[in-house]
């Protein structure tokens, strides 16, 4: 419990204080409002415009939960493939590799094209940068399953097919949860670039919005709603690794990962 307390405490207790000091330092260290507005200038937009900032919050949270699905399912797909398939890993990880060290700003304009402006192009705006941390995470928990338990599993006749079920995916989900960590939190920035370009909606178009018209503090709520709607989802992948362990009965591997 003491252990608990103190994960949450210092982590609470370092932002209320970061706070504190912003506040501080706006309201006694003469900062333009513009350059930087107090917490309490955000808390009022917050406080007064809920419901715009609400509305605008769920085009943007349909199209992370779409890119982030999308993204793990390609990349799960993806892994499998590369893993079991030298002819695969090698006619597509390359590439896949190529692909990934595109600026995606730069590509953004090309799904525009392609598309159309609109939802289309900015769920694959945050497909395209949030798969590649579940296709690595994936294969290296796929390939990573310990030698003996697999020629244990071969030694009593069992399938490729079966090992695969029994052991490799099941040693390569803490893997895959990693991966799924890092890649919803992708995927919230490839929204974030695809409504900057493209929307006319959404948290993006928001923030777009209010930073030509000067509005910092209105930017700056945007985000923190942004910052909600990424805890939450964080959350809720931590919740699914959490009912897969106890799905497994607590036994799956956990070092190496986050």
């Amino acid at each position: 419990m003491a252990h608990v307390g103190r994960a949450v405490g210092l982590p609470v207790a370092f932002a209320i204080f970061c706070v504190i000091a912003w506040e501080a330092l706006c309201r006694f260290g003469h900062v333009s409002s513009e350059l930087l507005p107090a917490p309490s200038a955000v808390w009022n937009v917050l406080a007064g415009n809920p419901g715009i900032l609400m509305e605008q919050a769920v085009p943007t949270t349909i199209e992370v939960a779409v890119s982030f699905a999308v993204a793990c399912a390609v990349g799960v797909l993806l892994a499998i493939g590369i893993t079991f398939s030298a002819a695969i890993r090698e006619a597509i990880y390359p590439n896949i590799v190529m692909f990934q060290v595109i600026p995606k700003i730069a590509l953004a304009p090309l799904f525009i094209v392609w598309l159309g402006v609109g939802g289309k192009s900015i769920v694959t705006v945050g497909v395209f940068i949030a798969f590649f941390p579940m296709v690595v995470s994936t294969a290296t928990g796929l390939v990573g399953a310990k030698p003996d338990v697999l020629q244990l599993c071969r030694s009593l006749t069992a399938s490729e097919w079966q090992c695969f079920v029994l052991v490799r995916f099941p040693y390569a989900m803490p893997h895959i949860f990693a991966g799924m960590k890092v890649g919803v939190t992708m995927a919230m920035i490839g929204v974030i670039v695809g409504e900057f370009i493209t929307a006319q909606a959404g948290l993006g178009y928001i923030i777009m919005f209010a930073s030509s018209a000067g509005e910092t503090a209105t930017v700056l709520a945007a985000i923190v709603v942004l910052c909600g709607i990424g805890l939450v989802l964080y959350g809720l992948v931590a919740l699914g690794e959490l009912a897969v362990r106890r799905w497994y009965g607590g036994e799956l591997p956990t070092s190496g990962v986050i």
